[in-house]
C-alpha cells in the first residue's frame, strides 16, 4: 500500500495552524537525531510520522533486553542489533514521504561537524553528557538549532538551543544552564529510570521540532523545562546568554568530550569477572583493593569494597595511588569505572589499576 501525502497526514494537515503550507515545511526538513535509545527511538518514529522529509539516525550501540521496557520500538526479537540500522527499518515500513539513513559510528569532536553540517536541526537523545556538550558547542559553532533533553530518575530536561532571533544573534545554550560539565552525574544505566518520563520528554523533544519547522506556537527558548513525573510538577528555568561564541570556540579547541561509552578501551586496564573471582579465592592474602565509584551508597556489592570514590575526587587528585597495591574499580555497567581507571593510569602509568568489565551487574 502507497498512502498519498493526504492521506497519511489528514489530521495533521486538517489543523489550521499547519495546513499544506506547514506540512510542506516539514517535508522540506531535515533533522539529525543522536541516540537510538529510550529518547531517540520515540524522537525518530514520531518525527517520520508527522512527514519530516529526512532523517539521518546515530548511535553506535547494539540492543540490549534491558532495553525494552522503556525502548518500545524494539522487540525481543531485535536484541543484539543495531539500534540505528532497526530503527531505520522500523520507520521505513510506515513513514513513506521520509528519507530515513543511519549510522553506527560513535559522534566524536574528530566527526561532529561533519555529521551535523547538513541538518537543518539536531535533536540531542543521548544519555552521554560529553556527548551532550560536545552537541552543543559544535551546534553553537555551525549556528545549529539543538533540541536538548535529559533525563534523571524521575526528573526529565527539555529545551530549544542556539535558535537565531529576528536581530541576528541567538538564544541561549547548555552552557548557559550548565557552564561546566558534571563528571559524577551517572546515566540511566546506573540510577534507573521510569519508562512514563522517557516518553513524556521524548514528546515534548518532538513537539520543539514542529514548532521551530513550523513556525507555530512558543519554543522553550531561552529557558529550560524541568518536569517532574511522580508530583506531575514543572518549572521554566529562565537562561540568558552569557557564555559567548568565542568561548566556546576556546573550550571546543581544548576539551576532548572523552566518554568511555564510545572509546575503544584498552584491553590492558581491564579484568573479566572471571579473572576477578580468580583473584579473590586465590590471593586471599594479598588481594586487590576493591574500590567503588559508584554515587548509590544503598547498592548491594556482590563483594567486600575497600574503598569508595567518585570521578571527580580522582580528578582533583583525592585519591592516593599505593604502587605496591593492585586496585581493581567497579561500578554498575562498567563505564564509570574504566574513566577512574583510565584518569588514574594517565597519572600512574606503572600502577596496577584494572576496571571490572561489564561492572557489579555481570558478576
Amino acid at each position: 500500500m502507497k498512502p498519498t501525502r493526504n492521506q497519511l497526514f489528514k489530521r495533521q494537515i486538517t489543523l489550521s495552524e499547519i495546513g499544506e503550507i506547514g506540512q510542506q515545511k516539514l517535508q522540506n526538513a531535515s533533522v539529525l537525531v543522536v541516540g537510538c535509545g529510550g529518547l531517540g527511538g520515540s524522537i525518530a518514529v514520531h518525527l517520520a510520522s508527522s512527514g519530516i522529509g529526512k532523517l539521518h539516525l546515530i548511535d553506535f550501540d547494539t540492543i540490549d533486553i534491558s532495553n525494552l521496557h522503556r525502548q518500545i520500538f524494539y522487540s525481543l526479537e531485535d536484541v543484539g542489533k543495531s539500534k540505528s540500522e532497526t530503527l531505520s527499518t522500523f520507520i521505513k515500513k510506515r513513514a513513506s514521504f521520509t528519507k530515513v539513513s543511519f549510522s553506527t559510528e560513535p559522534i566524536k569532536k574528530e566527526n561532529v561537524f561533519k555529521l551535523i553540517n547538513n541538518f537543518d536541526i539536531i535533536v540531542d537523545a543521548t544519555d552521554s553528557l560529553p556527548t551532550k556538550y560536545l552537541l552543543n558547542d559544535a551546534c553553537v559553532l555551525k549556528n545549529k538549532p539543538l533540541i536538548y533533553g535529559s533525563l534523571y530518575k524521575f526528573d526529565g530536561y527539555v529545551a530549544t538551543f542556539n535558535v537565531q532571533e529576528n536581530d541576528g544573534s541567538f538564544s541561549s545554550n547548555l552552557r548557559d544552564a550548565f557552564p561546566k560539565m558534571a563528571t559524577d552525574i551517572p546515566n540511566c544505566s546506573e540510577v534507573g529510570t521510569l519508562n512514563a518520563i522517557v516518553g513524556i520528554i521524548s514528546t515534548l523533544q518532538v513537539n520543539e521540532v514542529l514548532k521551530l519547522i513550523t513556525g507555530i506556537g512558543k519554543m522553550l527558548k531561552n529557558e529550560l523545562l524541568i518536569y517532574n513525573s511522580l508530583e506531575n510538577s514543572q518549572l521554566k528555568m529562565k537562561l540568558k546568554r552569557s557564555v559567548s561564541k568565542e568561548e566556546i570556540e576556546q573550550i571546543f579547541e581544548k576539551e576532548n568530550y572523552f566518554d568511555a561509552n564510545c572509546d575503544v578501551r584498552n584491553t590492558d586496564w581491564l579484568i573479566t569477572v572471571e579473572e576477578l573471582k580468580n583473584e579473590l579465592s586465590a590471593r586471599a592474602q594479598k588481594r586487590p583493593i576493591l574500590v567503588s565509584v559508584i554515587e548509590d551508597s544503598e547498592v548491594e556489592y556482590p563483594f567486600e569494597i575497600d574503598k569508595k570514590t567518585t570521578i571527580s575526587k580522582i580528578e582533583n587528585y583525592q585519591f592516593y595511588i599505593d604502587k605496591n597495591q593492585t586496585y581493581v574499580f567497579v561500578c554498575n555497567k562498567g563505564n564509570a569505572s574504566y574513566i577512574a581507571t583510565q584518569l588514574l593510569k594517565t597519572k600512574n602509568p606503572k600502577a596496577k589499576i584494572f576496571s571490572l568489565i561489564g561492572g557489579i551487574s555481570d558478576y
